[in-house]
């Protein structure tokens, strides 16, 4: 066995590299973070062909010419002093790292100026030997690395190609850039931008920098802030129908921090449930503001990990402030069973997580009534007289649930909605395609609707609410089939007895393999039995813990209206109505799109019209 030794300084930075440079992409990162911390506005970043060469300039703050040498000594950072201080961490680096392992396997050239000297600083480091100079530059920090894995040929054979490592450094400008819309990010590639934002803070404009102009129409805003927990989460989320391939454009920040969160992701997951096709991911930016003290990034090397005091609570506000996003449809009120609907709560009251996903991550969410307002026709006219007299302005903001629906929901009401109980919604039903497709105009659009999948989004959304009342409505049969089964699936039956009756079935068994329905749900009572107990054995026999989910979606589309089912007009117009009630009125339960619309300004431009 070798003598024990101790090892060099530029081994023990080589070994600290390994955590933290993976790759080129790594050192964009660590580099552009700490011209963040500087409170630079604008960060240019040029890479060589190969990616083994880069530079890396900001308008930042700069290094004092005393701390220069000593900021590429390992675990030397100004953002730090003390234990204490990694409980409340207001910056991206912290462990003073960084630049030490980047000097341990490239040659590294520095040069920096404060505000406070008229000459900057010029560092040249190589195999970790630091010669500093004066120079003449601009204030802020240039940092330019050359010959990237040098000394450590095994780890540049493992690099993948020019442009899969160009795409690694691509994504992560952009998280970057999407994180902080205040700071002007440019990727200078062979001459090319890639990547080039303006800085404007505005993060709706950076993301169409980074993607294009029509990724704008498709997403909504998130913005829900939690006073008593100091939470808030802001950014954007895209409808059910604008989905991609992949998880890659869903990016995901705790205090401007790119992190991977299996917490937040999964709280986005749930939320999109029953709205996407299988394989398909939303495109989702959030930014989780939550005080330093409650969050833990002290997790792993690369920061990329975070840890919560209450993980439960970050679940349920993700959560939350995604479904609020989606469901933020504002409805006009219409007349149901003589009550006026005021279809404006909160509407992330249905689609709550299934038991598997709250045991996946110890969630426990509490259930929470529905915040729609039913009020009687008389009581709607008095509420409407009140707020004229008073010159009320209507407000689109959601019921916060606290409020009584007679004294401050009442604003929320459009004032120059009629004082009449019959209150008419501005669509004009123009016919149905095919006995499939019911088309329809409405304000200045042309929209095409799946009958099927829209009947099939209202009756589930329908059942939820019903089942979460414990009330889905049952039909006796007075004659029904007596039914031949399989043992084993007659003890299915039998253990699952009171399950099945939450969902309306009530099944008797007369014999050791015959049975009979007595009760079935009242949306499938014109099913034949014997499909009805294929289905409910298919359902049985797979995953419990999404029982409640797959029963609901298999209830919903037996009981929709089918694809070739020809309706009167009455019938199209009744259908509409009931989908555009709908908190999810993007897809069906399966993930599929239920309408298609189409703009005046594009159908004119198809005929070279001007609108």
């Amino acid at each position: 066995m070798k003598r024990i030794q101790q090892l060099s300084r530029q081994l023990i930075n080589q070994i600290a590299a390994g955590e933290v440079i993976e790759r080129p992409a790594s050192v964009v990162k660590e580099l552009v973070e700490n011209s963040i911390d500087a409170g630079a506005t604008r960060v240019e970043i040029e890479i060589s062909k190969d990616c083994l060469s880069l530079r890396v300039s900001d308008n930042g703050s700069g290094i004092h010419p005393d701390d220069i040498e000593l900021a590429f000594c390992k675990h030397a950072t100004s953002k730090i002093t003390s234990a204490e201080d990694l409980f409340d961490i207001h910056t991206m680096g912290f462990r003073g790292e960084a630049l030490a392992s980047i000097i341990s396997i490239a040659k590294v050239t520095c040069t920096t100026r404060t505000k406070d000297f008229e000459t900057g600083t010029k560092v040249e480091c190589e195999e970790s030997n630091v010669k500093s100079s004066p120079a003449a530059c601009a204030i802020g920090t240039t940092m330019e690395v050359k010959d990237l894995f040098y000394n450590t040929p095994v780890r540049q054979k493992f690099l993948k190609s020019e442009k899969v490592e160009l795409s690694y450094i691509a994504e992560i400008l952009q998280s970057i850039a999407i994180a902080n819309p205040d700071i002007a990010i440019t990727l200078i590639v062979d001459g090319k931008t890639p990547v080039k934002t303006s800085g404007s803070g505005d993060l709706l404009c950076v993301l169409t920098e980074i993607y294009s102009n029509s990724i704008a129409g498709e997403l909504k805003k998130i913005n829900k802030s939690d006073q008593l927990s100091h939470l808030r989460a802001t950014g954007f989320c895209s409808t059910p129908e604008f989905t991609r391939s992949t998880k890659k454009s869903i990016y995901v920040f705790v205090n401007n921090r790119v992190v991977k969160c299996p917490v937040i992701l999964k709280a986005i997951d749930t939320a999109y449930k029953n709205m996407l096709p299988a394989g398909k991911y939303p495109f989702v930016c959030l930014n989780l503001e939550i005080p330093a003290k409650d969050v833990d990034v002290n997790v792993h090397p690369t920061k990329k990990e975070v840890r919560y005091q209450n993980p439960n609570q970050i679940f349920n506000f993700v959560y939350s402030a995604v479904t609020d996003a989606l469901s933020a449809i504002r409805q006009p009120a219409f007349v149901q069973n003589n009550d006026v609907v005021l279809p404006f709560g909160n509407y992330s009251k249905t689609g709550f997580p299934s038991d598997s996903d709250r045991q996946e991550i110890e969630v426990n969410q509490d259930e929470k009534d529905d915040d729609t307002v039913y009020v009687s026709s008389e009581n709607f006219e008095k509420i409407y007289n009140r707020n004229t007299q008073q010159n009320t302005a209507a407000q689109t903001e959601p019921l916060s649930g606290k409020e009584r629906p007679f004294e401050l929901n009442v604003r929320q009401i459009d004032l120059d909605i009629p004082k009449t109980a019959q209150i008419e919604e501005t669509i004009n039903i123009i016919g149905q395609y095919r006995n499939t497709y019911i088309i329809f105009e409405e304000d200045t659009e042309l929209k095409i609707v799946d009958q099927h999948i829209a009947d099939e989004r209202y009756i589930f959304e329908k059942l939820q609410e019903n089942l979460k009342n414990n009330d889905i409505p049952s039909q006796l049969l007075l004659i029904s089939d007596v039914l031949h089964i399989e043992a084993a699936d007659m003890a299915l039956l039998n253990e699952n007895a009171d399950k099945l009756k939450r969902f309306g079935y009530e099944i008797q068994q007369i014999s050791e393999n015959e049975i009979t329905f007595k009760k079935v749900p009242q949306v499938i009572s014109h099913i034949k039995v014997k499909d009805i107990l294929s289905d409910i054995l298919e359902n049985l026999q797979g995953d419990l813990n999404n029982l409640e989910e797959k029963m609901l979606v298999t209830m919903s589309c037996k009981a929709a209206v089918k694809a070739g089912a020809e309706l009167n007009l009455w019938q199209m117009e009744e259908l509409i109505k009931k989908w555009k009630t709908t908190k999810m009125p993007y897809t069906c339960p399966h993930g599929r799109p239920i309408v298609h619309s189409f703009s005046e300004k594009e159908i004119a431009s198809f005929f070279h019209r001007s609108v």
